[in-house]
């Protein structure tokens, strides 16, 4: 029988552990994290929770190290708190940084926070051509065309990308679409605050929290959407191509609050209500470390594509609108945008 010798024997063991210990060092790197947009609450919210995390936290291994303040002065809720939001980063030692460019220099993924949503599209074409994997908060977009656009670009360059609200990581919210007490979800009534600012599609802007409720629950499959407008209410009735019926009331008076009635096979059942940015960020920290979006582009169009439905029903006096149709334009313009991967 062939002898290994000692030496041979202790090259191999040590080799294993040079090995493990480049394993592990791999596991517990820290990602530099920047931020795009420090005028939503978000971004101090975030990282503060990211870089206060403890080793063991479900959000530990990524660092907030640097920020673009951005900023849209035509915005009133954006203009009058971007000086604030970015003295509070500075004041945790996160570097500001004069460009978007500068940014990409120093992180390996990105939160793309600006509370605007139209300057998204020109924001995270630097971001997905530089590789930088991104979140990008709500609303993903200005318009469904910029959102088409922006998930076009990325599968392009195989650069992985989501974007979500927090709500839908809401315990009660997320377990309600495979509930054993309720059963298959047959229709659901979601609710939420739905402020409008004018230079959105007017559900994009606030209707985004409760309308994301709803896909969280109902899922894909969204066919044709019909919206009534008062003063102090949006009522959207959505058909999905199964048959059954979601709908979203957005509230602008009286109380105010998130949640939905699920209607099951089994059981009729409130959803929880809103749990806070811990459950986002514990998703978007899975996401940077494993390259895997919690929710697919797919489903996100499509709830842009609902609330961009809703516009065009109004726009139409209340008619049922195609989801279809507002695709086919969108995807439309999106291709006279022209992005490719090449430019």
């Amino acid at each position: 029988m062939r002898r290994f010798s000692w030496a041979v024997l202790a090259g191999i063991v040590l080799m294993s552990i040079d090995v493990s210990s480049a394993a592990a060092q791999e596991d517990s790197k820290v990602l530099r994290a920047g931020i795009i947009g420090l005028d939503t609450s978000h971004a101090p919210a975030f990282a503060k929770l990211l870089n206060s995390s403890e080793a063991d936290s479900e959000v530990a291994g990524v660092k907030v190290v640097a920020a673009f303040p951005g900023g849209s002065p035509d915005v009133e809720s954006s203009a009058s708190r971007v000086e604030g939001f970015t003295k509070q980063l500075a004041d945790m030692g996160i570097e500001i940084v004069p460009s978007i460019e500068d940014l990409l220099t120093k992180v390996d993924v990105v939160l793309l926070e600006s509370v605007d949503g139209r300057p998204h599209l020109e924001q995270v074409i630097p971001v997905l051509r530089a590789g930088k994997p991104v979140f990008i908060d709500k609303p993903v977009a200005g318009s469904l065309a910029d959102a088409v656009a922006i998930f076009d670009l990325a599968k392009q360059l195989n650069v992985p990308c989501f974007s979500s609200s927090s709500l839908r990581f809401s315990k009660g919210i997320l377990g309600m679409r495979d509930n054993e007490k309720i059963g298959k979800v047959v229709g659901c009534d979601a609710r939420g605050p739905c402020s409008l600012e004018p230079h959105h599609p007017d559900l994009f802007w606030y209707g985004i929290h409760g309308t994301e409720i709803l896909f969280t629950i109902m899922g894909p499959g969204i066919e044709e959407v019909t919206r009534t407008q008062t003063e102090g209410t949006e009522f959207v009735v959505g058909r999905w191509n199964d048959g059954r019926i979601g709908t979203f009331r957005g509230l602008r008076a009286g109380a105010h609050g998130y949640g939905a009635t699920v209607y099951g096979e089994k059981a009729i059942a409130p959803s929880g209500g809103y749990d806070g940015y811990q459950p986002l960020v514990v998703e978007i920290v899975k996401f940077f470390k494993t390259g895997k979006p919690p929710v697919s582009a797919e489903e996100t169009l499509e709830i842009y594509a609902f609330m961009e439905a809703a516009d065009e029903s109004k726009r139409q006096g209340g008619v049922p609108v195609k989801i279809d149709s507002v695709m086919e334009k969108a995807r439309k313009a999106a291709a006279k945008m022209n992005l490719s991967a090449a430019q």
